[in-house]
C-alpha cells in the first residue's frame, strides 16, 4: 500500500486550510445551543476556533501526519483512526487531569468513575467529528497515483 496516495504542498496546505476552516465550524456550532451569544460572539468565536485549530493541526496533528505518510499509511481508514485516537487521547488527558497524574486530590471512587465515563463519551463523541475531519482532509491531499 505504500505509495499508492500521494500528495503535494499545496494541497496539504489546502487539507490544512480546509481542516482549520471546519474546527472553526464546530467551534461555532458548540457555542450556538447557548443563546446568549450575539452575531459578534458567535464570528469571533469561529475565527479564534479557526485560528487555534489550525495550530492545533500544524503542532499535534502534524507531527503524526508526517509519521504516517512517511512510513506509507496514506489510506483514508489510516486517517480516520489518526484523527479519532489522536482526539481521545487529546481530551481523555484534558478531562481526567492528565489520566490522574496531576490530579491534586484524586476524586473518591464513585465520583472518579463518573469522570471515566464522562470523560470517555465526550471525548468518543469529539472523536467521531475529528474523524470526520480528518477524513475531509484526508480527501483534500490525497490522489491516487
Amino acid at each position: 500500500m505504500t505509495g499508492r496516495y500521494e500528495t503535494s504542498i499545496d494541497r496539504a496546505g489546502l487539507a490544512l486550510g480546509a481542516g482549520s476552516l471546519m474546527l472553526g465550524l464546530v467551534t461555532l456550532l458548540l457555542l450556538l445551543p447557548d443563546g446568549q451569544y450575539g452575531a459578534q460572539s458567535l464570528a469571533l468565536g469561529f475565527v479564534l476556533g479557526t485560528l487555534i485549530g489550525a495550530l492545533a493541526l500544524i503542532a499535534v496533528a502534524g507531527p503524526l501526519w508526517l509519521v504516517l505518510h512517511v512510513a506509507g499509511l496514506r489510506g483514508p481508514v489510516t486517517a480516520a483512526l489518526a484523527g479519532s485516537v489522536l482526539t481521545l487521547i487529546l481530551f481523555i488527558g484534558a478531562q481526567t487531569h492528565g489520566f490522574r497524574l496531576f490530579d491534586a486530590a484524586a476524586p473518591a471512587g464513585d465520583a472518579a468513575l463518573f469522570r471515566w465515563v464522562s470523560a470517555l463519551l465526550t471525548a468518543g463523541l469529539l472523536g467521531i467529528v475529528a474523524a470526520g475531519i480528518a477524513l475531509a482532509m484526508w480527501r483534500i491531499a490525497y490522489h491516487r497515483r
